[in-house]
């Protein structure tokens, strides 16, 4: 089956069409009679010739998924941790840090200019998706879980303490991410307008 399929595939060869194309032309000159009693050689030739210069093959490229298609992605599971957040009980400190942390999260996956800046920053889409996939709903159920524990044991610390120091550290990320791209869209500004400035003085 290999063997065929190569043999398949070199007829099917760049290689293969233009020495025949070549050969064709060898079988013209034949049949005009300018190739005389050498024409085998001279069809031969043509086709060896033609498969030389023949460009190579050129396999095609992987087909990777587009940017915008794992922020697709990133939103619908976004939209399950919101699910699972609403069926949990947290205290008002908690709730607060992970109400900001969760309109953070929804601007920057917004549709639109700023999704489209952070799709072309591959590892600022890891980090967010390592934050909705894992870090938040390990901190949640980590700290619902604990607290069962304390209920039987008074006295330990709170588990609710660490919860809201791992949904700071959490915002503390994000926040990092949106003043990135801010940060990249000043530059872009910026150097318009060093642009427009210099088009100015050489005009």
């Amino acid at each position: 089956m290999a063997t065929s399929s190569r043999a398949l595939g070199y007829l099917e060869s760049r290689k293969n069409l233009t020495g025949s194309a070549l050969g064709l032309v060898g079988l013209a000159l034949t049949f005009t009679g300018l190739a005389g009693a050498y024409w085998p050689f001279v069809i031969a030739g043509l086709y060896g010739a033609g498969a030389l210069i023949a460009p190579p093959e050129r396999p095609a490229a992987p087909d990777f998924p587009d940017p915008a298609s794992r922020l697709d992605e990133l939103r619908a599971d976004f939209a399950k941790l919101h699910d699972y957040l609403g069926e949990v009980e947290l205290p008002p400190a908690a709730s607060g840090r992970l109400t900001e942390l969760d309109a953070l999260l929804a601007a920057l996956l917004e549709p639109g200019w700023v999704a489209d800046a952070l799709a072309t920053d591959p590892e600022a889409v890891y980090s967010l998706s390592r934050t909705i996939r894992q870090d938040i709903p390990e901190s949640v159920d980590t700290y619902t879980r604990t607290r069962w524990w304390t209920r039987l044991t008074p006295g330990t610390e709170p588990p609710e303490r660490h919860l809201e120091r791992q949904l700071g550290v959490l915002f503390t990320e994000a926040d990092t991410i949106a003043a990135a791209l801010r940060e990249a869209e000043s530059r872009r500004q910026q150097t318009h307008t060093r642009y427009l400035e210099d088009r100015q003085r050489n005009s």
